[in-house]
């Protein structure tokens, strides 16, 4: 029996009985290309419903032409979709998940243009956005009609493409929420003024989907309990509207978070700087003042959080996207009791919301067959068992350690420290980064369950090549921080300047007055700052770009830069180190060319990237056998293409 009895119990919401409490919300996958569900898309959703997911509730699709917020939106503003959603359904029903739709209109949250140029944006008001900076065009009453029953003819559309549910999206301060809210609805007519006129646009809307689909179809909303921005819904205003729709919506999904601005945009997929179901106390105030169903997400990553919910009553069931983006077989797995086996999501944004904000599929850093089911989704058959020599136990070598062995090759796994885990295990040390850890972990237990050798310790030489004679050695070695010496700053000899990877190991004295000279624009610079200024230090952040955290997630870096701000940590942007002269740091203007100059320097740390460790290629050169060579050691990136070339590599030999 399972030890999550909640969490594997049926629910029904109107006629719809869905097996499980666990769902997938709503996300972007960047994956349809034509404006509707595709057979990658298809593939992707499939693998979420072979792996136990009760509901799968499909991205935003557009009710509307004027609702197009990015260029790869699904349309269902004509019959078009029918056959792509008919296609979702029929790799799903088999495994019996549900699958309802989202219906979509951003208002004013037009984050990208059809052809480069700016669209127009209709808004119940022309209140513009602090993020996307966009000025809207008030919507006419004769617009606003046209997008009610736009909303209509979508339901009846996914409908007929045999769906199971349609969402209406009214979180993220989408158009629903700008009508509700006082702030950004100004109107003087029926649709404005009283808090029954804000309300009447998303009640037309349900009302006008009910009537074209009929008494069985599921009519849920998704709308933020608070949009966490100064101008945006408050909880106690959301909960009004929630209960006043009671009549009209079959379930409730809540969430927290607003498109409009930075800091309410972080909750739109909140990076592991926030605690696991932080919304579920919102979600547990709709419960008691609603007779729908009541769905929660946010940072719910495991299912024991997730049956710890459903146990305080706050719930009906669990939305846990990013776990099954990073384990798609999580909810089978959770309920064989396999909980050691999961591949927890540690919510680093990277492949996931990442991927999508940059234009790419949608994956996963440590579980890149996400996003690309249809090569990687099903392991190949080998062709010749062989014995492969790994070295380097950092997450591509270990990625690669579990593919090629969970295909049956015999895989020795090296590795020269005393753990496995690479610079997964610096990242870990930094404030607010200690889940990253969890890729460790879950790549460990890959390995294991395998069936790979595990040395530590153990150096990959050439001697030990020619000992053990496999088939084919893939070289993970890394990389190591590269020297201000190596980067030809000036004066290093004379000042104190210590490398990123001594600081974040508490190896070297510091002083009171740092600058973080940050080259790689990315989470090294900014966990430097952050662990410093906690520390008592006078912190600059000179990055050699143009904002600190350009290289990472927005929602990552946006609420960091919000940390550091509170803790009084000066960014200086466009910051080139030049040299260093005793207790003077030269920076040089990354454009003008102009100095830069800090005085009463104790420290410079220099985050000046890396280099990659090629002594074993090297030695390897006119060696007989098969070489692969992946991660930092071929040039020095990130974790996720070390393990997508893990993966890559060993789905082939």
């Amino acid at each position: 029996m399972t030890a999550l009895p909640r969490l594997f119990q049926p629910f029904t919401i109107r006629n719809c009985e869905i097996k499980n409490r666990i769902f997938s919300t709503g996300h972007d996958t960047t994956m349809p290309t034509t404006g509707v569900p595709n057979e990658k898309l298809a593939a992707y959703h499939q693998a979420r419903a072979e792996g136990g997911a009760g509901l799968i509730i499909m991205q935003v699709a557009g009710v509307h032409e004027t609702a197009r917020y990015t260029s790869h939106l699904i349309m269902a503003t004509t019959d078009d979709c029918i056959p792509g959603y008919r296609a979702v359904v029929d790799a799903c029903r088999p495994y019996g998940t549900k699958i309802f739709g989202q219906l979509f209109h951003p208002g004013r949250e037009i984050m990208e243009s059809q052809d480069g140029t700016a669209p127009v944006a209709y808004a119940p008001s022309a209140i513009p956005n602090e993020r996307f900076h966009v000025m809207p065009r008030p919507l006419s009453k004769a617009m606003i009609r046209e997008i009610i029953n736009g909303y209509a003819d979508a339901a009846l559309r996914l409908q007929k493409g045999g769906l199971d549910g349609v969402e209406i999206v009214a979180s993220h301060a989408y158009l629903p929420a700008q009508f509700l809210n006082e702030r950004t609805n100004q109107r003087d007519d029926e649709y404005g003024g009283s808090f029954e006129n804000r309300l009447r646009f998303t009640r037309e809307v349900a009302e006008a989907i009910r009537a074209k689909v009929g008494p069985d179809m599921v009519i849920g909303l998704r709308i933020s309990g608070d949009d966490k921005d100064y101008n945006g819904l408050q909880e106690h205003e959301s909960l009004a509207a929630i209960v006043a729709l009671d009549d009209v919506m079959d379930y409730f999904n809540v969430i927290a978070g607003s498109s409009a601005s930075f800091g309410g945009a972080v909750h739109i997929a909140p990076p592991m700087a926030f605690a696991n179901g932080y919304v579920a106390p919102f979600a547990a105030a709709v419960k008691a003042k609603v007779r729908a169903a009541v769905l929660v997400a946010g940072r719910i990553n495991q299912p024991q959080d997730a049956e710890k919910i459903l146990g305080s009553g706050s719930a009906d069931l669990i939305g846990m996207t990013r776990a099954m983006i990073c384990d798609p077989d999580m909810p089978r797995k959770a309920e064989a009791g396999r909980l050691d086996d999961i591949r927890a999501c540690i919510g680093c944004n990277q492949a996931c919301i990442g991927h999508f904000h940059a234009g790419y599929p949608i994956s996963c850093i440590q579980h890149p067959e996400t996003g690309r089911e249809m090569v990687y989704g099903v392991r190949k058959p080998i062709q010749r068992k062989k014995k492969i020599l790994i070295a380097g136990g950092g997450p591509g070598g270990m990625k690669a350690a579990a593919v090629a062995s969970e295909r049956g090759h015999e895989v020795i796994l090296c590795e020269a420290g005393e753990r496995l885990g690479g610079q997964a295990l610096l990242a870990q040390m930094l404030p607010s980064r200690a889940e990253f850890g969890g890729i460790v972990t879950n790549l460990t237990r890959e390995v294991q369950l395998g069936g790979a050798e595990i040395r530590t310790r153990t150096k990959v030489t050439r001697a030990l090549v020619e000992i053990e004679r496999p088939d084919a050695v893939i070289i993970a070695t890394g990389a190591k921080p590269r020297s201000a010496l190596n980067a030809g700053i000036e004066g290093v000899e004379g000042g104190h300047v210590v490398n990123a990877w001594d600081v974040i190991r508490d190896q070297v004295n510091i002083g009171s007055s740092v600058v973080v000279a940050d080259w790689r624009c990315d989470w090294i610079g900014m966990g430097l700052a952050e662990k410093l200024a906690r520390a008592g230090c006078r912190v600059r952040l000179c990055v050699d770009g143009y904002m600190a955290g350009q290289r990472i997630h927005q929602y990552v870096r946006d609420h960091w830069v919000g940390e550091l701000h509170k803790l009084n940590v000066e960014i200086i942007p466009y910051a080139r180190l030049y040299g260093v002269d005793g207790d003077t740091a030269y920076f040089q203007h990354a454009t003008s060319g102009e100095p830069i100059i800090f005085e009463a320097i104790d420290t410079v740390v220099a985050s000046l990237g890396h280099e990659r460790h090629a002594d074993l290629e090297d030695e390897l050169a006119d060696w007989s056998g098969e070489v692969h060579v992946i991660g930092d050691c071929l040039t020095p990136r990130t974790a996720e293409e070390a393990v997508l070339e893990g993966l890559k590599v060993t789905a082939e030999i």
